[in-house]
């Protein structure tokens, strides 16, 4: 039996930054899950997925990521994604750094 279609977003990896990026609706690169296109049907999934592996000069190593649908958009449903989106492990710097000084301010 095969299993239903989840949604999904293309993302890759910048050409020439490394950054993870996520294919939005109207044909941009993003570094922001939240504006990534969630795909609900499996044609349209494998069409932008082509969309997306045609564009070597830009990205590398292109694919369909399981989200779900949260309140602000697109959530990773997978551990890798989670850490793909939150960057380099290794030292704060980036995303992470921008996520710890975004976290450290004080709330209203």
């Amino acid at each position: 039996m095969k299993r239903a279609f989840t949604p999904k977003v293309v993302t890759a990896s910048d050409l020439f930054e490394g950054d993870v990026i996520y294919l939005t609706a109207d044909d941009r690169w993003s570094r922001q899950l939240e504006e990534a296109e969630v795909i609900t049907d499996e044609a349209h999934a494998q069409l932008r997925l082509l969309f997306a592996e045609a564009q070597q000069n830009r990205v590398v190593g292109a694919y369909l990521a399981e989200v779900a649908i949260g309140p602000n958009g697109p959530e990773p449903t997978h551990f890798r994604e989670e850490f793909r989106r939150s960057g380099p492990s290794n030292y704060f710097h980036g995303k992470q750094q921008a996520r710890q000084q975004s976290s450290q301010q004080p709330r209203a």
